[in-house]
């Protein structure tokens, strides 16, 4: 027996310990990527409503390879993620059920949902260029390729290219203007680059604030997150030397990415499984995507919680989700290539 497999029978065996056999219609057992924390008030206020109860088993990566090994044993019956790329790769393994839902149709725009209809978006989040306040002038900054011009060299930082966040990024670079021009862009951004890729996002916008470089990209939830951080203080001033730029609201819109969900294959509750994930789509829980994270509803008629609503309105790049994450592998390999 090798140990490889010895590790897939036990990963099998933990999983029926952890989801009870036999596991009632009132429960749901859900795999996630999102972190417990940002789970638990979207849970306890279904629960609270249906009372349905959850178990749950998080990961920061993995899951796809765990559902593969469990099979048709497999407790899951949903899968929370962030960044379409995960989704992609669980639909693409087979591991996904259609959710046949005119509820969720209706309440999410097409491009954030695959055609297929095997899973949708349920928050989005803008991949926004950040500025400093005291050294970029006010609409200095409009497009995202912008950062690929001269002025710029020398005055950029970010983190690796080949995070999910920038290859997503790049990818509909792909997809809108083709694989040449993305590539060119690539390298030029790369050529203005003050240091070399390091750090998350927040230690972009440390490097703003210390004067290393002046313009990073960023997910919006971070500004917010570092915004209101009172366990890092520091974390405050960081947010108040930037300025948010949404990217090219005078072409085809700024870029997003989403958190997202689907029912896994083998669900034991698949009925279940699709009525709370209808639910997340629905007017409570994205208000709370918005009031705990700092997300934007993927509902358009939701409206963004007040703080989010401060930084700004933009219009939303609607390239579909799926033409993005099938470009995903040829935007690394440029990522490879221009030493992002």
């Amino acid at each position: 027996m090798t140990r490889t497999f010895l590790n897939t029978c036990l990963a099998v065996i933990a999983a029926s310990f952890i989801f009870p056999a036999g596991a009632i219609a009132d429960e749901l057992n859900i795999y996630s990527y999102r972190q417990p924390k940002l789970l638990k008030p979207f849970l306890d206020a279904y629960s609270a409503e249906t009372g349905v109860k959850f178990n749950i088993v998080h990961a920061p990566k993995g899951l796809a390879q765990r559902l593969q090994a469990e099979g048709a044993s497999s407790p899951a019956d949903i899968v929370l993620t962030t960044d379409v790329s995960r989704l992609v790769e669980l639909a693409d393994l087979d591991l996904l059920a259609p959710y046949q839902s005119g509820i969720i149709e209706g309440n999410v725009p097409s491009y954030l949902r695959n055609t297929a209809g095997t899973w949708t978006a349920l928050s989005t989040r803008a991949r926004v260029i950040v500025v400093s306040k005291s050294r970029v002038a006010e609409g200095a900054v409009g497009s995202i390729l912008d950062l690929a011009n001269p002025e710029w060299q020398g005055r950029l930082c970010t983190r690796k290219g080949s995070h999910v966040y920038n290859r997503a990024l790049l990818a509909s670079l792909i997809v809108r203007f083709g694989e040449d021009a993305a590539e060119q862009w690539a390298a030029d951004y790369v050529g203005n680059l003050a240091r070399r890729p390091q750090g998350n996002d927040r230690a972009q916008a440390k490097a703003i604030f210390a004067g290393e470089c002046d313009i990073a990209l960023m997910n919006t939830y971070y500004f917010g997150k570092m915004k209101f951080n009172e366990k890092n203080p520091e974390q405050r001033e960081w947010a108040d030397s930037l300025r948010i730029v949404f990217t090219d609201q005078d072409s085809h819109g700024q870029h997003v990415n989403i958190s997202g969900g689907a029912i896994v294959k083998t669900a034991p509750h698949p009925d279940a499984a699709r009525a709370f994930l209808e639910w997340m789509t629905e007017e409570t829980a994205q208000h709370i995507y918005a009031r705990i994270n700092f997300e934007y509803p993927v509902n358009p008629d939701v409206k963004p919680d007040a703080e989010v609503a401060s930084w700004g309105q933009f219009i939303a790049d609607d390239l579909p989700l799926d033409d993005i994450a099938k470009a995903a592998p040829r935007a690394q390999m440029i990522i490879d290539r221009v030493n992002w």
